[in-house]
């Protein structure tokens, strides 16, 4: 069997071109400078998968869904679901889509997460593409697409705001970051590696998980009343206060916090090692 990834080129296409070369299929792949065409590559494989940016990708799929026939399988690889999922069921093809929960930089899919929203497929179809993500050490987790992009708008869209709000923080408050390792606590030093990693990477990216969500904004909304909530209580000195938000958080993430902290004190002594 074929496979074709549209924007195999990049990254992540790469990535999950070695997974299927791995489980024994032959892969094409399409790009912004290869002689082989979208619409080309979509005509000649089983299975299609499109992994351009998120803006781009339902102008992609439009592209290549009136070529495609009920017996070829159509994914694609964004952070967003329903749009793409949408568009990609005006083709004839078996649809699911697909989310991965990881940089292109992992070294395998062990102990990663992909996001499956099966619009349109018969179950031994995509049951034979889970057992091959399965097979490389990938946990899927079935959702719909309007699901999986309420959750997204937490997962990545609340997390990425809030670590672009403490990179901004300390810009404007002018601080010498080389200064701050003087002084650093290894919380510190987790939540700066965060920023640093967000911040090497890619702005279209994020720019796109951001504002192309629409459930981000709700999300932003919330995030902003807890700040003006926080703030108040800081200002005014008032310990009790302070106490009873922060044990009402406590309550809420419940024994989360036990295994927050065993998971941060493994990363910690991992730091401390080297």
């Amino acid at each position: 069997m074929k496979v074709g990834i549209i924007g195999g080129t990049g990254k992540m296409g790469r990535l999950f071109s070695g997974v299927f070369e791995r489980a024994g299929y032959d892969v094409l792949v399409a790009g912004r400078r290869t002689e082989l065409a979208a619409t080309a590559l979509a005509e000649q494989c089983d299975i299609v998968i499109v992994s351009v940016p998120i803006r781009d990708t339902v102008r992609v799929i439009k592209e290549i869904a009136p070529v495609l026939s009920k017996d070829q399988i159509l994914c694609d690889l964004t952070s967003l679901k329903s749009a793409p999922v949408a568009a990609m069921l005006e083709s004839k093809a078996q649809v699911i889509g697909l989310h991965p929960m990881f940089g292109p930089t992992v070294r395998s899919l062990r102990h990663q997460t992909i996001i499956v929203c099966p619009a349109r497929v018969e179950s031994d179809i995509l049951e034979s593409l889970l057992s091959l993500f399965r097979k490389e050490g990938a946990t899927c987790t079935i959702t719909t697409p309007d699901a999986h992009d309420r959750m997204m708008a937490v997962v990545q869209g609340l997390t990425h705001f809030v670590t672009l709000m403490v990179a901004e923080s300390i810009r404007r408050l002018g601080v010498d970051i080389t200064k701050t390792q003087e002084f650093t606590s290894p919380v510190y030093q987790i939540e700066l590696s965060l920023v640093g990693r967000l911040l090497s990477q890619d702005p279209d990216l994020y720019a796109d998980i951001l504002q192309e969500n629409p459930y981000v904004p709700e999300v932003l909304a919330a995030c902003r009343a807890s700040a003006g909530a926080l703030s108040s209580i800081v200002t005014a000195g008032d310990p009790a206060r302070f106490r009873a938000f922060f044990q009402e958080n406590t309550r809420h993430f419940g024994p989360y916090c036990d295994a927050g902290q065993e998971m941060t004190d493994a990363l910690i002594e991992c730091m401390v090692k080297k």
